[in-house]
Order: C-alpha cells, then structure tokens, then sequence
C-alpha cells in the first residue's frame, strides 16, 4: 500500500465574474491528477510556474480542499476525516515553505516557533521541551545557543534549517517541500538538498519535494513527476525521466539544463 495515494485529484478556482455577476471563466489549477507516494521515496515534483505543483502539495496535506477526488493517507480517505481526526493526521504530516523569511513569526524566539508543534500536541514539561527543541537544532547543524534569538538574526539558510527542525519536531512520516531551495542561492541550497537526503535516512521520512528545477529534483529523488497547466504529464524513475523523457514538455525542461540533459 502506498503512504498517500491521490485519485483524480482536481482543483478549480474562479477566474472572475462578468458584468451580471456570472463566472466568466475558471482556472483548473489541479485537472484530474492521479498518484501514488510509496513509503521511504522522495517523489519529485517538477514543472514551471504556475504549473499546479504547489496547489498540489497543499491538496496533500489537506491545508485546501479540493473540487473533486480523493486523497489516501495510510489508505484512510483523509477528505472524509473530522476536525480531531485531521489533528492526528497533522502530526505525520508537515511542510516545508519556500520563503524561510516568510515562514518563521519574527516576533517568536526560535524556542518558541520549535516547542510550539509539542505544545499544541503533547502533554510535555518545560525540561522535555527544552531537551527536544535543542536536539531538533542539533539534527539540522544549528547550536542549542540558537534557542534564545529571533528569526531575524539568521541567515536565510539557517532560517530555512529552522523550517526544517519544525517540520521534523513530531517526527512526521511525510514532509511537503515547497521549493525549499528557491529562495536560497546556490550553494545554500545544495547545503540544505543535501541535510535534506541525510535527514530522511536518519528519521526515515518519506518526500514530496516540489521544484522547477530539474538538477535539483534529479539529484534527491527516487521517482520524478512532471506537471504542467495543472495536468500530470509523466511520472517515471529520476534515471528514466531524465535520460529517456517521454513527453515534449518534459524534453524541453531538461534541453534548459544541459548538464542534466546531457550527463
């Protein structure tokens, strides 16, 4: 059984209205997606702005509703669960945002944006809380002396680390990753794709990483999932999807990255 299995996933936002308040269109931001995430992979999601792969990912975690479709979580229809049964859920199933500025409450010390995740979910004391926090920044490269400061004193990348040690605070089995790199340069992403493959050995997690950037979706995952106008266009193995691409689209992204192209 996969660890999430989505069944003609579809996701329809209103474009506007005409002048006798008539819908005048509609943009189909997810159209009928169907996939599978096997426990232990990390599926890329790849595709170009705009293509649908953020809304998809948010779809997964049920942070939207959808228009029509399923999705399985543990082969449980997590649509249908109620509001305690979701908060269950949540602790299996986090997200990491693309904007590590965005992302953090300036107005928190890093204890608290950590401790926050257990304060909501476990019954822990403040020792256990401090013993927990400290070890998360640990796992992540960041000292426990971290703690005491506010977002606004880290760099992007160690910003980006404490999404990450949030993410990981209840040990979730599945973590979204929302173009966790963009916003970060070169070589800061690579530090950080690279704590991310570590991670995911150590605690055993399974990805959705979500990307428009082929080298980096190639490098870290298992199997590659391309999207495009909110339609599924392939999905297959990293390897065959980048040297054995079988859609013009898919083609094209990888022509715009010739050292993947070209191994």
């Amino acid at each position: 059984m996969p660890l999430v299995e989505l069944r003609h996933l579809t996701k329809i936002y209103p474009s506007g209205e005409n002048l006798f308040g008539e819908r005048s269109s509609e943009v189909r931001a997810v159209d009928n997606v169907s996939l599978t995430i096997e426990r232990g992979e990390t599926l890329g999601l790849v595709g170009e702005s705009g293509s649908g792969k953020s809304t998809l990912g948010r779809l997964v975690l049920r942070l939207i509703e959808p228009t029509s479709g399923e999705v399985f979580y543990e082969g449980k229809n997590i649509l249908q669960a109620n509001a305690s049964e979701m908060r269950r859920l949540r602790r299996d199933m986090q997200i990491i945002f693309q904007d590590p500025f965005g992302s953090l409450d300036p107005r928190m010390r890093v204890r608290d944006v950590l401790a926050e995740p257990f304060q909501v979910h476990e019954k822990l004391s403040s020792e256990q809380v401090r013993e927990k926090t400290s070890e998360l920044l640990r796992a992540v490269g960041l000292d426990a002396s971290a703690l005491a400061r506010y977002p606004h004193e880290f760099s992007g990348g160690q910003r980006q680390r404490i999404g990450i040690a949030r993410a990981l605070a209840l040990r979730p089995k599945l973590i979204v990753g929302d173009e966790p790199v963009s916003a970060l340069d070169v070589s800061v992403g690579a530090q950080i794709v690279n704590l991310l493959a570590r991670l995911q050995r150590e605690f055993q997690l399974t990805y959705l990483f979500i990307s428009h950037s082929m080298p980096v979706v190639r490098y870290l995952s298992t199997r590659i999932a391309v999207m495009r106008h909110g339609k599924l266009l392939e999905v297959g193995s990293a390897e065959q999807i980048t040297s054995d691409p079988q859609n013009d689209y898919t083609r094209a992204l990888l022509a715009a990255t010739p050292e993947i192209a070209n191994p």
